[in-house]
């Protein structure tokens, strides 16, 4: 099964990727090395916005993280077909939260969940989680990734 079809299988649709919002590129490729800039917690509802301990939950963060990877996954196949993906290597989670919440690496478990789903042994990858006081546009996660291809 391919990517595609198994992206379809998930009901999951990429979307358009989103354009850069200041002064950077949204993936870089370096020879066989995706480097893919963050991408926030959009989706076709739009932007999920809030931050985590201050009325938004786990499960939505797990949400927003998950909406992350899936525009991972967009801006990677702008460079190469997602079937020549060899290993997602590591992400950063950036989870919009109060001083207080400490589950970062619960809400992160939305993307690498994900990761793990579409693309089996080759999503399993290291990770960084950790919580900022705000994010870009008010949005409740920021992922970027670093993802090698055939």
């Amino acid at each position: 099964m391919t990517i595609e079809q198994k992206l379809t299988e998930l009901g999951i649709t990429l979307p358009t990727p989103a354009a850069p919002a200041a002064s950077y590129v949204p993936v870089r490729r370096a020879g066989n090395m995706l480097y893919v800039s963050g991408q926030l917690s959009s989706g076709s509802e739009g932007l999920l916005k809030g931050r985590l301990g201050d009325g938004t939950d786990v499960a939505t963060g797990q949400r927003a993280a998950e909406l992350c990877a899936i525009n991972i996954l967009a801006q990677a196949r702008t460079i190469a077909p997602l079937d020549t993906i060899v290993a997602v290597h590591k992400l950063t989670v950036l989870v919009a939260s109060t001083p207080d919440f400490h589950e970062q690496h619960l809400v992160a478990n939305g993307a690498s969940d994900l990761f793990i789903k579409v693309l089996g042994d080759a999503g399993k990858h290291a990770r960084a989680a950790f919580g900022v006081a705000s994010l870009p546009l008010g949005a409740a996660v920021e992922i970027d990734a670093v993802i090698e291809i055939e």
